[in-house]
């Protein structure tokens, strides 16, 4: 039986008293479809001494554990994901379903180089679009301000006239209080 999960992934527990850690994966039974991972699923075995030379006591350990509790953990995107295959260069090679990046150490490398690439270039595409947001929102601004200081003294003339209106208003109004 093959096993998507190779000795030296790191892998999510999925499922089981140890769900959400992560760990490397030390050893792979693919007979009993089992993994072993580094300090998961520790257990304690009671050891009885075979000799006056040897020591007895409680000793802990990892112990294996069903594989399909396990996800791969991308080493490009740093997500659990199921794994995919593909051919690379005449290899068939371990992807991720997610980004596309190879999981096998050999590949590793030249998917992170490129994952770099299309970073960057979308930064550069994000760094050009905001200089250009940038440039419409000096020009909005200064239209703005040009049409502010061609209305201010418009709006000066209006607001002199309501405030004659009102003191007209007010006048009157003391007037028939004091009759």
């Amino acid at each position: 039986m093959s096993m998507n999960i190779k000795t030296g992934d790191n892998v999510l527990v999925i499922s089981g008293k140890e769900k959400g850690k992560t760990g490397k994966v030390s050893a792979v039974y693919p007979k009993e479809n089992k993994v072993l991972v580094d300090n998961i699923n520790i257990v304690t075995k009671h050891r009885k001494p075979r000799s006056q030379q040897d020591k007895g006591g409680i000793v802990k350990k990892s112990a294996p554990f069903d594989a399909s509790n396990v996800m791969v953990v991308c080493p490009v995107c740093g997500k659990a994901t199921r794994v995919s295959h593909s051919e690379v260069g005449g290899k068939k090679v371990r992807t991720c379903k997610k980004c596309n990046a190879s999981l096998d150490k050999e590949f590793v490398k030249a998917s992170k180089k490129e994952v770099k690439k299309i970073k960057s270039a979308s930064e550069l595409k994000s760094a050009t679009l905001k200089q250009a947001d940038e440039v419409k929102e000096e020009k909005v601004e200064k239209k703005a301000s040009t049409k502010s200081t061609s209305k201010a003294p418009a709006k000066k003339s209006t607001t002199s006239k309501e405030g004659s209106a009102s003191t007209k208003k007010s006048t009157a109004s003391t007037k028939k209080a004091s009759k």
